[in-house]
């Protein structure tokens, strides 16, 4: 039987009516601390019913676009063989003329949905919002490991960076400190917001590892790290992102839910709803 987001009616499920694709890629084979993210999207689906699909700050319900759950792409037998499939499948996907959103999995899977958005787009920016910077360009003996998720997208997109507050001294060549809005410099001011939405081109392709959220409020995940972004900070930039720019595709990745911790697993549902709130309704300037 095929999913269905939350509780909604059949009308607004079906492939060939809804507007919005989710895809789920239920892959955890790179992740080397906390385990889990394989189990995110199921967690996730399970919570979408206790959403309330009215959203105050948008005056909306952007169900009624239509959200059509995909089968998941359950490629595991290596990070290359994933990376292959999730090209090939998002390739696939934009022939569609939807828009696509993608569920993790570690963040090795987003290096497939942003090549296939390269291809597509001439000028495309990703938007990485992350408690690390991810820019290895291999580790432990691949180029598609979790630790390299935005390497490639750092040679070959306009790669903005937001949240980051964990590095290795290896990644040091790869990254724009002119496009990289660590966490302890954004504290306490929102001068950065407009700053970093200027750097962007017109298309946006937006990655989101939930690392980048204190763990105070998102700890599941498989390597938190403190001093991260606050809801309603990221909740005021990603809207002011959605207004300005065209936000082309985006995906949540490194949920790693934890047995009887329910506060986090309905930030993701929320993030997720208010993302796509912001996509179909968020006024463009």
């Amino acid at each position: 039987m095929n999913r269905i987001f939350g509780d909604i009616d059949d009308k607004y499920i079906e492939l060939e009516e809804a507007e919005i694709l989710l895809q789920s890629i239920p892959y955890d084979g790179t992740s080397t601390w906390g385990k889990g993210a394989d189990k995110g999207f199921e967690v996730f689906m399970d919570t979408t019913p206790n959403l309330e699909f009215y959203d105050i700050e948008t005056d909306s319900e952007v169900y009624q676009k239509g959200i059509h759950i995909l089968p998941a792409i359950d490629e595991n037998r290596s990070p290359e063989h994933v990376y292959e499939a999730v090209l090939a499948k998002t390739r696939d996907l934009l022939n569609l003329n939807k828009f696509l959103t993608f569920f993790g999995g570690e963040h090795s899977v987003s290096i497939g949905t942003i090549e296939a958005y390269r291809e597509r787009y001439n000028n495309l920016t990703v938007l990485q919002l992350d408690a690390h910077s991810d820019l290895r360009p291999s580790y432990m003996g691949s180029a598609c490991n979790h630790a390299c998720a935005l390497h490639k997208a750092s040679q070959n997109t306009n790669l903005i960076q937001v949240g980051i507050r964990s590095m290795d001294v290896v990644e040091k060549p790869f990254l724009d400190k002119n496009k990289c809005f660590f966490a302890e410099e954004i504290y306490g001011n929102e001068e950065w917001m407009d700053k970093s939405i200027d750097l962007m081109t017109d298309e946006v392709y937006l990655t989101i590892d939930l690392d980048v959220f204190d763990p105070s409020i998102m700890p599941s995940t498989g390597t938190p790290e403190p001093g991260g972004l606050t809801w309603d900070t990221t909740m005021r930039y990603l809207k002011k992102v959605f207004e300005r720019k065209n936000v082309v595709g985006f995906d949540i990745v490194e949920f790693a839910p934890i047995d009887g911790l329910h506060a986090p697993d309905f930030l993701v549902a929320k993030l997720y709803y208010k993302l796509l709130s912001y996509k179909f309704f968020a006024k463009q300037s």
